[in-house]
């Protein structure tokens, strides 16, 4: 395969990967898939000095196309940065307060202190509604059980992440606040009809997409009402019929991961990740295996070799992502240890986040 066609099919993957440090073997992995963006997790990140050694190195092996270094920093439970970051309250607590400047404030410092240490996309804000109190996997991930509250703090919160030049990311498309299982073991379905969805679960993305936001990301749910077959990383009927046409988003498009049970358990990691591209997401997200990560590469080489996948659909996603990258990360400059030593955890950081906490304890005091 020539260089041009590797890098072309590398803008469209999303990877993660074990360890603190670009190790030979690492290096190796990126310079020859040469993959558009990385995701980190707890697993790859110590301190501020580490996360910056880290950004900067990952950067230097992607000198044609600054990499998307992307985090799911939501706060709560879904918190990735390590002691010393300002680390906020789930987004129940601020669906609680229900305020959009607060909303706003608290999403600008975590995209300050990301920012400064070279991760420049969030997968923020969750965007789903959460209607089913039985629900394993959103629960106070989620503002809250009403469509407006969720999407004015959906708002607020891509907005500062935006603002400060973080790419932000909603999920999970079309909504997985009503399931009952949890996408990373199992398959969800959701059995509502289309009424209930354009009532609840929808609105809060097309909120967010008439207001800009960057990039969606999928969910590994099943929609009888939309599509009786694939769940909607999967389904050309959701991501391009309803997603695309329907609700005219053109901003970018990510699957959830694929390595989660709700994919593996009934597709190929290649044949899921075609699929989902030829649906309608952009960028295919694998976040820990490099087996499958290189097995979902080749084989999505060889689709577009062999014509299975079409050069116009590859050209119309890399479009999306280079936007993305003209907006966000352009001019590329390196994280600076001394800038993000004073950017992270400032006093003022602190107060916004005890401040934060005391309107909620008001709150409580006065239910």
């Amino acid at each position: 395969m020539d260089r041009s066609l590797r890098e072309q099919i590398g803008q469209l993957f999303m990877l993660g990967f074990m360890g603190t440090s670009v190790t030979p073997e690492l290096a190796s992995f990126i310079s020859t898939y040469k993959p558009g963006g990385v995701i980190l997790f707890r697993r790859n990140l110590e301190s501020v000095a580490q996360i910056v050694q880290l950004t900067n190195d990952l950067q230097t092996l992607s000198p044609r196309s600054p990499l998307l270094i992307s985090i799911d920093q939501e706060g709560g439970r879904v918190s990735r940065l390590p002691t010393g970051f300002t680390i906020f309250p789930p987004c129940a607590t601020l669906g609680a307060c229900g305020s959009h400047d607060l909303a706003y404030a608290a999403a600008s410092v975590t995209a300050v202190e990301l920012r400064a240490v070279g991760i420049n996309m969030n997968m923020a804000p969750v965007l789903d509604v959460h209607t089913n109190p039985a629900n394993p996997i959103i629960g106070d991930r989620a503002f809250g059980s009403d469509p407006a509250l969720v999407s004015d703090l959906g708002e607020a919160t891509f907005k500062g992440l935006q603002d400060n030049h973080v790419v932000a990311c909603g999920k999970h498309f079309p909504g997985h606040g009503d399931t009952s299982a949890d996408s990373h073991k199992e398959l969800p379905l959701v059995s509502v009809s289309r009424e209930r969805l354009d009532a609840f679960e929808l609105p809060p993305f097309y909120h967010a997409f008439q207001r800009g936001l960057a990039s969606l990301m999928t969910a590994h749910v099943l929609y009888p009402a939309l599509d009786r077959q694939y769940p909607a990383t999967l389904s050309s009927a959701i991501l391009t019929g309803l997603l695309r046409e329907q609700m005219g988003y053109d901003g970018l498009v990510l699957t959830d991961d694929m390595e989660m049970q709700a994919i593996m358990d009934h597709y190929g990691i290649g044949d899921a990740s075609i699929r989902a591209f030829q649906a309608g997401a952009d960028v295919i997200l694998i976040c820990k295996e490099q087996a499958l990560q290189v097995a979902a590469l080749e084989t999505f080489a060889k689709a577009v070799e062999d014509g299975t996948i079409h050069p116009a659909r590859i050209e119309a996603s890399l479009r999306r992502v280079a936007l993305v990258k003209a907006r966000f990360l352009r001019p590329y400059k390196p994280a600076d240890l001394t800038s993000a030593t004073v950017a992270v955890g400032t006093g003022s950081h602190r107060a916004l986040h005890a401040q934060l906490l005391q309107a909620t304890a008001r709150l409580k005091a006065s239910a």
